[in-house]
């Protein structure tokens, strides 16, 4: 009897593309008794009630079969009014929005209306696991920006790098695994910088809302979508209302680049989870001001427990904090990921998101006991002990 060989049928991306070294850690923890988790990149806090009750009311009503490929009515009209009051951009002929799987749907859907072989993308390093796996999965090339030792993604680091094959700038701030966040001048210069040379600046917020004092320009959070329109602005619903499993995201940019992304959509996702959409349009009328605030203290927790026997990157956003491993220790950010492990704490080797292995990432989205319990064990182990 003959039997598969997956030698000859598999395809050659797949030994291009490793399983992620998050999920790596999440199937450590499994196997632990009662971790200290400082993973995990979603937040700790229950989706709001009138989303819940927003869910189950659009399920029982039988919202329950497919929308239009570019989203729910409702929400995308919400979804458009949301970014004309913070960005300014007016919906017309010339732009235009999607409601996609999750901002990695959009990343993809992008990727795939843009790239081909030999196509470069431009991504900051460190970097989200995903980025360097566009490329790889979608054909194209990827180019990384050394962003090293502030990790700020300047235009006048991306500038050098730029080359007639580059298509895409992608930029990610807050960022995830760093929590930079742009300043306003800094991603106008991003911006112009790609304008002028016809290269796609996409722009992944997923983490404006959270977005602290010290990062806010004028109360706001900075964008280059307030420079202008012609890029791809990606954000997402699931980290702002706690809802990531709900896998809800958006893309506003040029109408001919969303007509072709829709186009994909049809045949990969053909729409975002239907009774989903429905409960989430009135997500942008809450306040999440308190979570943001909650975060925003135990962002301080975390500098001021490791901030004086390490460096630690200025997060001024999101929920990450990016620690350096002291030389001192003479380990790589694998092995002292191993070390905290051994001490019941999980936090991700910098390796995962970077071509060096020279930090760990630590997420706060935590309960504070737990957070506190795990920044003790951090701190001692950071000093040798």
């Amino acid at each position: 009897m003959a039997h598969l060989s997956p030698d000859r049928l598999l395809g050659e991306r797949v030994a291009a593309v490793d399983v992620s070294g998050i999920r790596r850690v999440f199937q450590l923890g499994a196997t632990m008794d009662d971790p200290i988790n400082l993973s995990i990149g979603q937040p700790d806090f229950p989706v709001p009630e009138p989303l819940k009750a927003a869910a189950v009311e659009a399920i029982t009503a039988d919202r329950n079969g497919y929308t239009l490929t570019s989203g729910d009515g409702d929400l995308l009209q919400a979804a458009k009014a949301s970014v004309a009051q913070d960005v300014g951009w007016t919906f017309d002929d010339d732009t235009e929005l999607l409601i996609t799987s999750g901002t990695s749907g959009a990343l993809q859907l992008a990727c795939m209306a843009l790239m081909s072989a030999g196509d470069e993308i431009i991504v900051p390093d460190p970097y989200f696991v995903i980025y360097p796996n566009l490329s790889t999965m979608f054909g194209g090339t990827t180019v990384l920006c050394d962003t090293a030792p502030d990790f700020r993604f300047t235009a006048e680091r991306v500038e050098p790098l730029i080359t007639d094959n580059t298509r895409i700038v992608l930029a990610n701030s807050p960022g995830n695994p760093t929590g930079v966040v742009m300043s306003q001048h800094e991603a106008n210069d991003l911006y112009d910088l790609c304008t002028a040379k016809g290269v796609l600046l996409i722009s992944d917020e997923i983490y404006d809302l959270f977005t602290f004092d010290n990062g806010l320009q004028d109360g706001r959070f900075p964008s280059p979508a307030r420079r202008g329109d012609e890029m791809l602005m990606i954000r997402g619903l699931g980290k702002n209302w706690g809802c990531t499993g709900w896998r809800l995201g958006y893309a506003a940019g040029p109408s001919w680049l969303i007509r072709e992304m829709a186009k994909f959509q049809q045949y990969t996702f053909v729409c975002a989870p239907a009774p989903l959409q429905a409960a989430c349009v009135g997500a942008f009328d809450l306040d999440m001001s308190p979570m943001v605030e909650l975060y925003q203290s135990r962002r301080d927790r975390v500098i001021a427990a490791l901030g004086d026997v390490t460096e630690v990157a200025d997060a001024q956003g999101a929920f990450y904090a990016w620690a350096k491993v002291p030389e001192a220790l003479d380990c790589t950010g694998t092995e002292f990921a191993e070390r905290a492990a051994e001490r019941n704490v999980l936090v991700i080797p910098g390796g995962v998101f970077s071509a060096r292995d020279t930090h760990f990432r630590l997420s706060f989205a935590t309960k504070d006991a737990k957070l506190d319990e795990g920044l003790a064990i951090l701190r001692d182990l950071l000093q040798g002990n």
